[in-house]
Protein backbone atom coordinates (compact mmCIF):
# COMPACT_ATOMS: atom_id res chain seq x y z
CA UNK A 1 0.00 0.00 0.00
CA UNK A 2 1.04 3.65 -0.35
CA UNK A 3 2.96 4.85 1.93
CA UNK A 4 3.98 8.57 0.44
CA UNK A 5 5.65 10.39 4.35
CA UNK A 6 6.29 7.25 6.04
CA UNK A 7 8.27 5.12 3.94
CA UNK A 8 11.49 6.82 4.82
CA UNK A 9 11.20 5.83 8.63
CA UNK A 10 12.27 2.20 7.37
CA UNK A 11 14.69 3.06 4.84
CA UNK A 12 18.04 1.79 6.00
CA UNK A 13 20.09 3.43 3.90
CA UNK A 14 20.89 5.69 7.65
CA UNK A 15 22.23 2.47 8.43
CA UNK A 16 22.72 2.14 11.66
CA UNK A 17 20.19 5.07 13.14
CA UNK A 18 17.87 3.41 10.91
CA UNK A 19 17.90 0.05 13.27
CA UNK A 20 17.40 2.05 16.35
CA UNK A 21 14.34 3.77 15.06
CA UNK A 22 13.11 0.13 14.63
CA UNK A 23 14.24 -0.61 18.03
CA UNK A 24 12.27 2.23 19.30
CA UNK A 25 9.20 1.09 17.73
CA UNK A 26 9.42 -2.42 18.63
CA UNK A 27 8.08 -0.91 21.98
CA UNK A 28 5.04 0.10 20.34
CA UNK A 29 3.72 -3.36 19.83
CA UNK A 30 3.18 -3.34 16.51
CA UNK A 31 4.58 -5.65 14.15
CA UNK A 32 7.35 -3.79 11.96
CA UNK A 33 7.00 -5.60 9.12
CA UNK A 34 3.32 -4.66 8.95
CA UNK A 35 4.45 -0.76 9.62
CA UNK A 36 6.56 -1.33 6.72
CA UNK A 37 3.87 -1.97 4.51
CA UNK A 38 0.73 -0.20 5.44
CA UNK A 39 0.65 3.76 5.88
CA UNK A 40 0.70 5.19 9.42
CA UNK A 41 -2.05 7.46 9.78
CA UNK A 42 -2.63 10.19 12.68
CA UNK A 43 -5.83 10.12 14.55
CA UNK A 44 -5.24 14.26 16.07
CA UNK A 45 -7.89 14.34 19.31
CA UNK A 46 -9.07 16.70 21.52
CA UNK A 47 -10.50 14.69 23.52
CA UNK A 48 -10.55 16.17 27.09
CA UNK A 49 -12.39 15.52 30.97
CA UNK A 50 -12.54 19.12 31.35
CA UNK A 51 -15.64 19.83 29.07
CA UNK A 52 -18.99 18.23 27.55
CA UNK A 53 -18.19 19.21 23.86
CA UNK A 54 -15.07 17.07 23.94
CA UNK A 55 -15.45 14.58 26.96
CA UNK A 56 -16.78 11.68 24.33
CA UNK A 57 -14.05 11.75 21.80
CA UNK A 58 -11.76 9.29 23.64
CA UNK A 59 -14.52 6.65 22.10
CA UNK A 60 -14.77 8.14 18.49
CA UNK A 61 -11.16 8.07 18.73
CA UNK A 62 -11.18 4.26 18.99
CA UNK A 63 -13.88 4.13 15.97
CA UNK A 64 -11.43 5.82 13.94
CA UNK A 65 -9.00 3.58 14.86
CA UNK A 66 -10.95 0.64 13.82
CA UNK A 67 -11.61 2.24 10.51
CA UNK A 68 -8.46 2.90 9.86
CA UNK A 69 -7.32 -0.85 10.99
CA UNK A 70 -10.07 -2.46 8.53
CA UNK A 71 -8.99 -0.32 5.47
CA UNK A 72 -5.54 -2.01 6.37
CA UNK A 73 -3.79 1.23 7.72
CA UNK A 74 -2.17 1.82 11.49
CA UNK A 75 -3.36 4.75 13.21
CA UNK A 76 -1.31 6.10 15.94
CA UNK A 77 -3.38 8.98 18.22
CA UNK A 78 -2.58 12.08 20.20
CA UNK A 79 -3.99 14.96 21.76
CA UNK A 80 -4.67 18.64 21.78
CA UNK A 81 -5.97 20.81 24.14
CA UNK A 82 -9.58 22.01 24.18
CA UNK A 83 -10.03 25.58 25.65
CA UNK A 84 -13.90 25.92 26.32
CA UNK A 85 -15.14 29.62 26.44
CA UNK A 86 -18.20 29.09 28.64
CA UNK A 87 -15.37 27.57 31.65
CA UNK A 88 -13.67 31.03 30.64
CA UNK A 89 -16.40 33.50 30.62
CA UNK A 90 -16.00 36.77 32.94
CA UNK A 91 -12.70 35.39 34.26
CA UNK A 92 -8.85 35.81 33.16
CA UNK A 93 -8.48 32.57 31.66
CA UNK A 94 -10.81 34.01 28.67
CA UNK A 95 -7.19 35.58 27.40
CA UNK A 96 -5.87 32.36 26.72
CA UNK A 97 -9.18 30.67 24.49
CA UNK A 98 -8.48 32.22 21.18
CA UNK A 99 -4.54 32.56 21.24
CA UNK A 100 -4.81 28.48 21.80
CA UNK A 101 -6.34 28.36 18.27
CA UNK A 102 -2.85 29.29 16.51
CA UNK A 103 -0.85 27.12 19.37
CA UNK A 104 -3.48 23.76 18.53
CA UNK A 105 -2.81 24.43 14.65
CA UNK A 106 1.02 24.91 15.45
CA UNK A 107 0.73 21.07 17.16
CA UNK A 108 -0.60 18.99 15.00
CA UNK A 109 1.25 20.67 12.35
CA UNK A 110 4.78 20.06 14.16
CA UNK A 111 3.48 16.78 15.52
CA UNK A 112 2.58 15.49 12.19
CA UNK A 113 5.60 16.86 10.12
CA UNK A 114 8.10 15.17 13.03
CA UNK A 115 6.60 11.97 12.76
CA UNK A 116 6.01 11.68 8.93
CA UNK A 117 2.59 10.26 9.24
CA UNK A 118 0.91 9.42 5.65
CA UNK A 119 -3.03 10.62 6.50
CA UNK A 120 -4.82 12.58 9.38
CA UNK A 121 -7.82 12.09 11.14
CA UNK A 122 -9.06 15.41 12.96
CA UNK A 123 -11.64 14.87 15.90
CA UNK A 124 -12.85 17.78 17.44
CA UNK A 125 -16.15 19.77 18.64
CA UNK A 126 -15.50 23.38 19.66
CA UNK A 127 -14.98 27.00 18.80
CA UNK A 128 -10.90 27.46 18.55
CA UNK A 129 -10.14 23.77 18.10
CA UNK A 130 -11.86 22.97 14.89
CA UNK A 131 -10.28 26.21 13.04
CA UNK A 132 -6.93 25.14 14.45
CA UNK A 133 -7.27 21.67 13.13
CA UNK A 134 -8.02 23.02 9.84
CA UNK A 135 -5.35 25.42 9.80
CA UNK A 136 -2.76 22.71 9.97
CA UNK A 137 -4.82 20.54 7.60
CA UNK A 138 -3.79 23.58 5.13
CA UNK A 139 -0.26 23.63 6.01
CA UNK A 140 0.28 19.94 5.84
CA UNK A 141 -1.64 18.93 2.31
CA UNK A 142 -1.89 15.97 3.83
CA UNK A 143 -5.03 12.95 3.15
CA UNK A 144 -7.39 14.96 5.90
CA UNK A 145 -10.57 14.10 7.12
CA UNK A 146 -12.68 16.16 9.96
CA UNK A 147 -15.02 13.79 12.17
CA UNK A 148 -17.32 16.32 14.48
CA UNK A 149 -17.88 15.16 17.90
CA UNK A 150 -21.92 16.71 17.34
CA UNK A 151 -24.08 18.73 18.79
CA UNK A 152 -25.52 17.67 22.85
CA UNK A 153 -29.02 18.69 24.23
CA UNK A 154 -29.80 21.26 26.37
CA UNK A 155 -31.65 20.13 29.38
CA UNK A 156 -35.08 22.31 28.35
CA UNK A 157 -35.50 19.62 26.08
CA UNK A 158 -36.25 16.78 28.60
CA UNK A 159 -38.10 19.47 30.94
CA UNK A 160 -42.05 19.00 31.06
CA UNK A 161 -42.51 22.68 30.62
CA UNK A 162 -40.70 22.29 27.11
CA UNK A 163 -42.46 24.27 24.09
CA UNK A 164 -40.11 22.62 21.34
CA UNK A 165 -38.06 25.92 21.71
CA UNK A 166 -34.40 25.85 22.93
CA UNK A 167 -34.14 29.55 22.66
CA UNK A 168 -33.77 31.48 26.02
CA UNK A 169 -36.29 34.52 25.08
CA UNK A 170 -39.14 31.98 24.78
CA UNK A 171 -39.14 30.75 28.58
CA UNK A 172 -40.31 33.82 31.00
CA UNK A 173 -39.37 31.40 33.68
CA UNK A 174 -35.72 31.85 35.01
CA UNK A 175 -35.16 28.24 35.48
CA UNK A 176 -36.37 27.03 32.82
CA UNK A 177 -34.12 30.27 30.91
CA UNK A 178 -31.22 28.43 32.76
CA UNK A 179 -32.20 25.13 30.88
CA UNK A 180 -31.63 26.43 27.88
CA UNK A 181 -28.06 26.63 28.32
CA UNK A 182 -27.45 23.56 30.56
CA UNK A 183 -25.86 21.15 28.92
CA UNK A 184 -27.81 17.80 29.55
CA UNK A 185 -25.72 15.27 27.47
CA UNK A 186 -22.08 15.27 25.79
CA UNK A 187 -21.43 17.27 22.80
CA UNK A 188 -20.77 20.77 22.01
CA UNK A 189 -23.78 23.90 22.98
CA UNK A 190 -26.48 23.00 21.39
CA UNK A 191 -27.82 26.42 20.11
CA UNK A 192 -25.90 28.09 17.06
CA UNK A 193 -22.50 29.34 18.42
CA UNK A 194 -19.12 29.14 17.15
CA UNK A 195 -18.87 25.28 17.80
CA UNK A 196 -21.66 24.12 16.00
CA UNK A 197 -20.97 27.12 13.17
CA UNK A 198 -17.32 25.35 12.88
CA UNK A 199 -18.65 22.06 12.60
CA UNK A 200 -20.92 23.01 9.90
CA UNK A 201 -18.71 25.15 7.71
CA UNK A 202 -16.01 21.92 8.02
CA UNK A 203 -18.70 20.39 6.13
CA UNK A 204 -19.28 23.06 3.87
CA UNK A 205 -15.67 22.88 2.98
CA UNK A 206 -16.06 19.45 2.14
CA UNK A 207 -13.43 17.91 4.50
CA UNK A 208 -16.31 15.79 6.25
CA UNK A 209 -18.51 12.62 4.93
CA UNK A 210 -21.13 14.69 3.96
CA UNK A 211 -24.29 14.51 6.34
CA UNK A 212 -22.66 13.93 9.31
CA UNK A 213 -21.41 17.57 11.05
CA UNK A 214 -24.68 17.67 12.45
CA UNK A 215 -24.81 14.10 13.65
CA UNK A 216 -25.67 14.74 17.43
CA UNK A 217 -22.85 13.33 19.89
CA UNK A 218 -24.65 10.87 21.89
CA UNK A 219 -26.52 9.11 18.43
CA UNK A 220 -24.85 5.75 17.29
CA UNK A 221 -24.85 7.21 13.89
CA UNK A 222 -21.94 9.10 14.96
CA UNK A 223 -19.79 5.93 15.91
CA UNK A 224 -20.79 4.79 12.37
CA UNK A 225 -19.22 8.25 11.03
CA UNK A 226 -16.00 7.78 12.91
CA UNK A 227 -15.71 4.43 11.71
CA UNK A 228 -15.75 5.47 8.37
CA UNK A 229 -13.73 8.35 8.31
CA UNK A 230 -10.81 6.04 9.48
CA UNK A 231 -11.57 3.69 6.58
CA UNK A 232 -11.61 6.71 3.99
CA UNK A 233 -8.86 8.41 5.39
CA UNK A 234 -6.64 5.39 4.29
CA UNK A 235 -8.47 5.52 0.95
CA UNK A 236 -7.53 9.10 0.17
CA UNK A 237 -3.82 7.89 0.84
CA UNK A 238 -3.78 5.52 -2.00
CA UNK A 239 -6.18 8.52 -4.07
CA UNK A 240 -3.30 10.73 -3.48
CA UNK A 241 -6.52 13.01 -1.93
CA UNK A 242 -4.64 16.17 0.07
CA UNK A 243 -6.32 18.75 1.80
CA UNK A 244 -5.46 20.98 -0.73
CA UNK A 245 -7.35 19.51 -3.52
CA UNK A 246 -10.67 19.95 -1.35
CA UNK A 247 -9.83 23.31 0.49
CA UNK A 248 -9.01 26.67 -1.76
CA UNK A 249 -10.79 29.68 -2.82
CA UNK A 250 -14.46 28.44 -3.90
CA UNK A 251 -14.70 26.11 -1.00
CA UNK A 252 -13.78 28.97 1.30
CA UNK A 253 -17.00 30.87 -0.48
CA UNK A 254 -19.25 27.93 -0.37
CA UNK A 255 -18.17 27.53 3.66
CA UNK A 256 -18.88 31.35 4.08
CA UNK A 257 -22.30 31.38 1.95
CA UNK A 258 -23.16 28.56 4.22
CA UNK A 259 -22.16 30.55 7.47
CA UNK A 260 -25.02 32.96 6.22
CA UNK A 261 -27.67 31.12 5.55
CA UNK A 262 -26.95 29.28 9.13
CA UNK A 263 -26.91 32.74 10.89
CA UNK A 264 -23.69 31.63 11.98
CA UNK A 265 -21.45 32.77 14.76
CA UNK A 266 -19.80 35.75 14.09
CA UNK A 267 -16.46 34.12 15.17
CA UNK A 268 -16.61 32.90 11.74
CA UNK A 269 -15.04 36.25 11.03
CA UNK A 270 -12.08 35.24 12.23
CA UNK A 271 -11.57 31.69 11.88
CA UNK A 272 -12.24 32.06 7.84
CA UNK A 273 -10.39 34.56 7.17
CA UNK A 274 -7.58 32.88 9.51
CA UNK A 275 -8.39 29.31 7.40
CA UNK A 276 -7.56 31.28 4.25
CA UNK A 277 -4.72 32.97 4.86
CA UNK A 278 -2.89 29.45 5.69
CA UNK A 279 -4.09 28.50 2.06
CA UNK A 280 -2.41 31.67 0.52
CA UNK A 281 -5.39 33.75 0.10
CA UNK A 282 -6.92 36.45 1.59
CA UNK A 283 -11.15 36.78 2.64
CA UNK A 284 -11.46 40.50 3.48
CA UNK A 285 -14.62 41.39 6.07
CA UNK A 286 -16.05 42.81 2.77
CA UNK A 287 -16.39 39.15 1.78
CA UNK A 288 -19.19 39.31 4.11
CA UNK A 289 -20.94 41.90 1.97
CA UNK A 290 -20.05 40.48 -1.21
CA UNK A 291 -22.49 37.85 -0.59
CA UNK A 292 -25.06 38.87 2.38
CA UNK A 293 -27.52 40.37 0.40
CA UNK A 294 -27.66 37.16 -1.86
CA UNK A 295 -27.76 34.67 0.90
CA UNK A 296 -30.95 35.03 2.87
CA UNK A 297 -30.85 33.33 6.60
CA UNK A 298 -32.64 29.90 6.22
CA UNK A 299 -31.74 28.79 9.62
CA UNK A 300 -33.96 30.05 12.70
CA UNK A 301 -31.22 28.05 15.28
CA UNK A 302 -30.91 30.21 18.38
CA UNK A 303 -30.15 32.62 18.81
CA UNK A 304 -31.66 33.48 15.64
CA UNK A 305 -34.91 31.41 16.47
CA UNK A 306 -36.23 28.63 18.50
CA UNK A 307 -34.35 25.56 16.57
CA UNK A 308 -30.99 23.64 17.64
CA UNK A 309 -28.46 21.91 15.77
CA UNK A 310 -30.24 18.96 16.46
CA UNK A 311 -33.55 19.57 14.99
CA UNK A 312 -30.91 20.98 11.76
CA UNK A 313 -29.54 17.19 11.73
CA UNK A 314 -33.37 15.97 12.02
CA UNK A 315 -34.18 18.52 9.05
CA UNK A 316 -31.62 17.21 6.38
CA UNK A 317 -28.49 19.19 8.14
CA UNK A 318 -25.62 20.63 6.13
CA UNK A 319 -26.21 19.33 2.58
CA UNK A 320 -30.19 20.16 2.75
CA UNK A 321 -29.27 23.83 3.85
CA UNK A 322 -26.74 23.95 0.76
CA UNK A 323 -29.22 22.49 -1.48
CA UNK A 324 -31.80 25.56 -1.04
CA UNK A 325 -29.29 27.74 -2.80
CA UNK A 326 -27.71 25.38 -4.88
CA UNK A 327 -27.07 27.76 -7.79
CA UNK A 328 -25.05 30.25 -5.92
CA UNK A 329 -22.67 27.53 -4.56
CA UNK A 330 -19.47 26.13 -6.30
CA UNK A 331 -21.01 23.21 -7.32
CA UNK A 332 -17.56 21.16 -9.11
CA UNK A 333 -15.57 21.26 -4.90
CA UNK A 334 -14.67 18.05 -4.19
CA UNK A 335 -15.18 16.88 -0.67
CA UNK A 336 -13.33 13.94 1.19
CA UNK A 337 -15.23 11.14 -0.44
CA UNK A 338 -14.30 12.39 -4.12
CA UNK A 339 -17.80 13.57 -4.51
CA UNK A 340 -18.62 16.84 -6.19
CA UNK A 341 -20.82 19.30 -4.01
CA UNK A 342 -23.04 18.82 -7.12
CA UNK A 343 -23.74 15.49 -6.36
CA UNK A 344 -24.15 15.54 -2.68
CA UNK A 345 -26.88 18.88 -3.14
CA UNK A 346 -28.62 16.07 -5.90
CA UNK A 347 -28.86 13.83 -3.27
CA UNK A 348 -30.10 16.44 -0.13
CA UNK A 349 -33.58 16.53 1.24
CA UNK A 350 -35.29 18.63 3.05
CA UNK A 351 -37.51 17.40 5.82
CA UNK A 352 -38.74 20.27 8.24
CA UNK A 353 -39.18 22.92 5.94
CA UNK A 354 -39.53 25.18 9.39
CA UNK A 355 -36.13 24.80 10.01
CA UNK A 356 -34.78 24.98 6.52
CA UNK A 357 -36.86 27.34 5.02
CA UNK A 358 -36.91 28.03 1.29
CA UNK A 359 -35.10 30.36 -0.49
CA UNK A 360 -38.31 32.70 -1.08
CA UNK A 361 -39.27 32.46 2.32
CA UNK A 362 -36.05 32.76 4.25
CA UNK A 363 -35.84 33.37 8.34
CA UNK A 364 -34.36 36.94 7.36
CA UNK A 365 -34.17 38.34 3.99
CA UNK A 366 -30.20 38.78 4.56
CA UNK A 367 -26.92 36.62 5.28
CA UNK A 368 -26.12 36.57 9.12
CA UNK A 369 -23.22 38.56 9.38
CA UNK A 370 -22.16 41.56 8.54
CA UNK A 371 -19.20 43.53 8.52
CA UNK A 372 -19.40 47.50 9.02
CA UNK A 373 -17.25 49.66 7.81
CA UNK A 374 -16.56 53.91 8.53
CA UNK A 375 -14.28 56.34 10.37
CA UNK A 376 -15.14 54.14 13.69
CA UNK A 377 -14.03 51.06 11.77
CA UNK A 378 -11.99 51.30 8.92
CA UNK A 379 -11.15 48.24 9.11
CA UNK A 380 -14.77 47.03 9.26
CA UNK A 381 -16.64 45.23 12.48
CA UNK A 382 -19.06 42.70 12.73
CA UNK A 383 -22.36 42.19 13.46
CA UNK A 384 -24.86 39.04 13.60
CA UNK A 385 -27.60 41.16 11.99
CA UNK A 386 -30.47 37.91 12.15
CA UNK A 387 -30.27 38.60 15.71
CA UNK A 388 -30.61 42.07 16.16
CA UNK A 389 -34.26 43.17 16.44
CA UNK A 390 -35.88 45.44 13.73
CA UNK A 391 -35.86 48.96 15.66
CA UNK A 392 -32.10 48.58 16.55
CA UNK A 393 -31.23 48.04 12.84
CA UNK A 394 -30.57 51.90 12.69
CA UNK A 395 -29.57 53.39 15.59
CA UNK A 396 -27.81 56.62 17.30
CA UNK A 397 -26.69 57.55 20.79
CA UNK A 398 -24.48 58.69 22.63
CA UNK A 399 -20.95 56.89 23.68
CA UNK A 400 -20.66 55.47 27.16
CA UNK A 401 -17.08 54.62 26.92
CA UNK A 402 -15.40 51.70 29.09
CA UNK A 403 -11.67 50.94 28.75
CA UNK A 404 -12.57 47.20 29.54
CA UNK A 405 -14.97 44.58 29.83
CA UNK A 406 -14.72 44.96 33.84
CA UNK A 407 -15.51 48.50 33.94
CA UNK A 408 -18.68 48.21 31.61
CA UNK A 409 -19.97 45.25 34.45
CA UNK A 410 -18.80 47.37 36.92
CA UNK A 411 -21.13 50.30 35.45
CA UNK A 412 -24.14 47.65 34.70
CA UNK A 413 -24.00 46.56 38.43
CA UNK A 414 -24.20 50.31 39.77
CA UNK A 415 -27.19 50.64 37.96
CA UNK A 416 -25.34 54.06 36.02
CA UNK A 417 -25.60 52.55 32.36
CA UNK A 418 -28.82 54.45 30.46
CA UNK A 419 -31.43 53.56 28.07
CA UNK A 420 -30.37 55.42 24.41
CA UNK A 421 -26.43 54.82 25.14
CA UNK A 422 -24.04 53.59 23.26
CA UNK A 423 -21.82 51.26 25.66
CA UNK A 424 -17.91 51.06 24.13
CA UNK A 425 -16.10 48.58 25.26
CA UNK A 426 -12.01 49.44 24.36
CA UNK A 427 -8.93 48.03 24.95
CA UNK A 428 -9.99 44.13 24.49
CA UNK A 429 -8.49 43.05 20.79
CA UNK A 430 -6.13 40.20 19.85
CA UNK A 431 -3.34 42.60 21.09
CA UNK A 432 -5.06 45.05 23.92
CA UNK A 433 -7.03 42.18 25.54
CA UNK A 434 -4.76 40.57 24.91
CA UNK A 435 -6.12 37.65 23.25
CA UNK A 436 -9.37 39.13 21.83
CA UNK A 437 -12.29 37.87 24.99
CA UNK A 438 -15.31 37.30 24.90
CA UNK A 439 -17.66 39.90 26.18
CA UNK A 440 -20.75 37.47 26.67
CA UNK A 441 -20.97 38.16 30.64
CA UNK A 442 -21.77 42.50 29.48
CA UNK A 443 -24.28 40.80 26.79
CA UNK A 444 -26.32 38.50 29.20
CA UNK A 445 -26.06 41.56 32.08
CA UNK A 446 -27.98 43.97 29.53
CA UNK A 447 -30.72 41.24 28.30
CA UNK A 448 -31.07 40.50 32.44
CA UNK A 449 -31.40 44.00 33.49
CA UNK A 450 -33.95 44.81 30.51
CA UNK A 451 -32.28 47.27 28.53
CA UNK A 452 -33.67 47.01 25.28
CA UNK A 453 -32.01 50.11 23.65
CA UNK A 454 -28.29 49.97 24.57
CA UNK A 455 -25.96 49.20 21.73
CA UNK A 456 -22.65 47.67 22.36
CA UNK A 457 -19.58 47.93 20.39
CA UNK A 458 -16.30 46.37 21.33
CA UNK A 459 -12.61 46.16 19.33
CA UNK A 460 -13.02 42.34 21.58
CA UNK A 461 -15.25 39.79 20.30
CA UNK A 462 -18.84 37.94 21.41
CA UNK A 463 -20.27 34.41 21.79
CA UNK A 464 -21.96 33.05 19.23
CA UNK A 465 -25.15 32.95 21.75
CA UNK A 466 -24.81 36.78 21.16
CA UNK A 467 -28.05 38.41 20.45
CA UNK A 468 -28.95 41.96 20.01
CA UNK A 469 -27.50 45.08 18.34
CA UNK A 470 -23.38 43.72 19.48
CA UNK A 471 -20.58 45.04 17.49
CA UNK A 472 -17.46 43.23 17.76
CA UNK A 473 -13.95 43.24 15.67
CA UNK A 474 -13.96 46.43 15.35
CA UNK A 475 -10.49 47.01 13.58
CA UNK A 476 -8.06 48.60 14.03
CA UNK A 477 -8.21 47.40 17.54
CA UNK A 478 -7.69 50.90 20.43
CA UNK A 479 -3.96 49.33 21.15
CA UNK A 480 -2.98 50.38 17.73
CA UNK A 481 -4.02 53.38 17.82
CA UNK A 482 -7.43 52.94 15.80
CA UNK A 483 -10.32 55.29 16.14
CA UNK A 484 -12.15 53.56 18.91
CA UNK A 485 -9.36 54.63 21.43
CA UNK A 486 -9.97 58.24 20.26
CA UNK A 487 -13.87 58.28 21.58
CA UNK A 488 -15.16 59.93 24.46
CA UNK A 489 -18.08 59.79 26.65
CA UNK A 490 -20.84 61.43 24.75
CA UNK A 491 -19.54 61.05 21.38
CA UNK A 492 -22.41 60.87 18.85
CA UNK A 493 -22.13 56.72 17.51
CA UNK A 494 -24.32 56.05 14.41
CA UNK A 495 -24.90 52.38 13.43
CA UNK A 496 -26.32 51.77 10.14
CA UNK A 497 -26.68 48.00 9.49
CA UNK A 498 -28.67 48.16 6.50
CA UNK A 499 -26.17 50.48 5.42
CA UNK A 500 -23.07 48.59 6.41
CA UNK A 501 -22.04 51.75 8.41
CA UNK A 502 -20.46 52.54 11.77
CA UNK A 503 -19.61 56.24 12.28
CA UNK A 504 -18.77 58.54 15.44
CA UNK A 505 -19.65 62.14 14.35
CA UNK A 506 -16.19 63.33 14.97
CA UNK A 507 -14.25 64.84 11.98
CA UNK A 508 -10.48 63.24 11.24
CA UNK A 509 -8.44 65.73 12.64
CA UNK A 510 -10.24 66.05 15.69
CA UNK A 511 -10.15 62.13 15.96
CA UNK A 512 -5.64 62.58 14.54
CA UNK A 513 -5.71 64.49 17.55
CA UNK A 514 -6.79 62.65 20.16
CA UNK A 515 -5.06 59.98 19.52
CA UNK A 516 -2.02 62.11 19.40
CA UNK A 517 -2.55 62.37 22.99
CA UNK A 518 -3.76 59.25 24.30
CA UNK A 519 -1.85 57.00 26.69
CA UNK A 520 -3.04 53.45 26.53
CA UNK A 521 -4.04 51.86 29.36
CA UNK A 522 -1.29 49.61 30.71
CA UNK A 523 -2.11 45.79 30.79
CA UNK A 524 0.10 43.15 32.28
CA UNK A 525 0.49 40.53 30.03
CA UNK A 526 1.46 37.05 31.36
CA UNK A 527 4.83 35.51 30.89
CA UNK A 528 5.54 33.19 27.94
CA UNK A 529 3.18 32.48 25.08
CA UNK A 530 1.10 35.79 25.67
CA UNK A 531 3.78 38.05 25.28
CA UNK A 532 5.04 36.57 21.85
CA UNK A 533 1.54 36.13 20.89
CA UNK A 534 1.20 40.00 21.55
CA UNK A 535 3.87 41.06 19.51
CA UNK A 536 2.55 38.63 16.36
CA UNK A 537 -0.71 39.11 16.13
CA UNK A 538 -2.61 40.42 13.29
CA UNK A 539 -5.55 42.64 13.24
CA UNK A 540 -8.78 40.67 13.81
CA UNK A 541 -9.94 41.84 10.35
CA UNK A 542 -7.28 39.25 8.98
CA UNK A 543 -8.50 36.97 11.65
CA UNK A 544 -6.00 37.55 14.10
CA UNK A 545 -3.17 35.39 12.99
CA UNK A 546 0.37 35.01 14.01
CA UNK A 547 2.26 37.35 11.03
Amino acid sequence: MSKPKSQPIFDERDFPVSVARLAIMQGLGVEIEELKGKPIIAVASSQTDMNPGHMHLRGLAERVKEGVHAAGGIPFEFNVPAPCDGFTEGNEGMRFVLPQRELIADMVETYVRSMLFDGIVLIASCDKIIPGMIMAAARLDLPTIMLTGGPGAFAIRFSPRSTGSIFHKDYPDLLDKLATATCATCGSCELMGTANTMQCLAEAMGLTIPGSANVPAYFSDKLLFARRAGKRVVDMVEEGLSARKILGEKSMENALMVDLAIGGSTNSALHLPAIAHELGLRLPLSRFNDFNRRIPTLCSIAPNGPHGTQDLYRAGGVPAVMKMFADDLHLDCTNVMGQSLADVVEAAEVRDGEVIRERDNPYFPEGGTVALFGNLAPEGAVVKQSAVADEMQRFSGPARVFESEADCLAALREGSLNEGEVAVIRNEGPKGGPGMPETLAVTMGLELHGFARVALITDGRFSGATSGPCIGHVSPEAAVGGPIAALRDGDEISIDIPGRLLEVRLGEEEIASRLAEREPPHRDVAPGFMRRYVKLVSSAARGAVLE
